[in-house]
């Protein structure tokens, strides 16, 4: 802590390329109403962003990777090379508010249970992008509101629980990412924000919602919203948490099987690959590594039906 105890805050911004949304990333967390150290780390990206970075950005940490770990690896790397008390995750095609840091660490601060805090992430549209990821009995975590108005919050209207932030843009206590070892980097891209609310979740740590922490996701820039490579990383995040987890020797084992099934064969009628089906086959068997993990979840969300959890599929574009 400083001495007027607020948090110390880093901010770690992993990237691949895409300068042009690095600069306007960098720009608006410049104009952040809290102190805070900014790590940005290049996941050796394929242009000269770190000689930018470098040239440019003193006030910036810049940890350049030889060889590319992934979003996991590279978040890690990042972590580890600050010290600050709460760790918040932004992604490079995100555009923050003024206060959003502000905003979004205050639980935190005001509260030594709560591990990690989400905030309201708009599309460039207006709509919601994400507040947040929640997770049914099949370890299956969808982005909560997707898709709505902003008024659907605002109104106080039921939604599914929240379970922990989503990676655009994450808040956590460094102890609590301590007590977990952080992010799990079998899983490069997609999955390992949700992994790592579930093991915080059965740690007993709290997540918050900030509704008025909020930012602009332009979404997809990397891989590309709905590209085959997206949702055969998204589907290997998928197999590979269903292994990890033991899913399949669980009461909810028909479901999950009868849900990734309808998800393969979508995929394949929709875009006429099997772009999500190798995935999962992949992760399944990545998965036989991943160590143990926690039976007791506080965070899942039961009240989330087999229709319902499809339902939500459709909102998440990931899956």
């Amino acid at each position: 802590m400083t001495n007027d105890d607020r948090p110390t805050i880093d901010v770690v911004v992993p990237v691949f390329g895409n300068w042009h949304l690095t600069e306007r990333c960098l720009a608006h967390l410049s104009a952040q109403t809290v102190p805070h150290r900014i790590i940005v780390v290049d996941d050796a990206g394929p242009d000269d962003t770190v000689q930018r970075l470098r040239d440019g950005y003193p006030q910036v940490t810049v940890v350049a990777l030889d060889r590319n770990l992934g979003f996991a690896g590279a978040c890690n790397r990042g972590i580890a090379a600050g010290d600050g008390d709460i760790v918040v995750l932004v992604n490079n095609d995100v555009e923050a508010e003024p206060d959003l840091l502000e905003r979004l660490v205050d639980p935190l601060n005001r509260d030594p249970a709560v591990g990690s805090s989400a905030p309201l992430l708009l599309k460039p549209d207006g709509r919601v992008d994400a507040f947040g990821i929640c997770a049914d009995v099949t370890m299956a975590g969808f982005v909560r509101y997707n898709g709505s108005d902003v008024d659907a919050i605002t109104s106080g209207a039921p939604a599914p629980r929240l379970l922990g932030p989503y990676g655009a843009v994450a808040a956590y206590r460094r102890s609590a990412l301590h007590e977990v070892h952080a992010f799990d980097e079998g899983i490069r891209m997609y999955g390992e924000e949700l992994d790592l609310a579930l093991r915080l979740s059965a740690r007993n740590w709290s997540t918050a919602a900030v509704s008025d922490a909020r930012g602009v996701h332009l979404g997809g820039a990397t891989s590309g919203r709905g590209s085959a490579q997206q949702r055969e990383r998204a589907g290997f995040g998928r197999g590979y948490l269903l292994r990890a987890y033991g899913v399949m020797r669980t009461r909810h084992a028909l479901r999950a099987m009868v849900t990734e099934a309808i998800v393969c064969a979508g995929d394949l009628v929709m875009s006429r690959d099997l772009a999500s089906t190798r995935g999962r086959l992949a992760g399944w068997r990545a998965g036989r590594t991943a160590g143990d993990r926690p039976l007791r979840i506080p965070g899942i969300d039961r009240g989330i039906g087999f229709i319902a959890s499809l339902q939500l599929r459709l909102g998440d574009r990931r899956a």
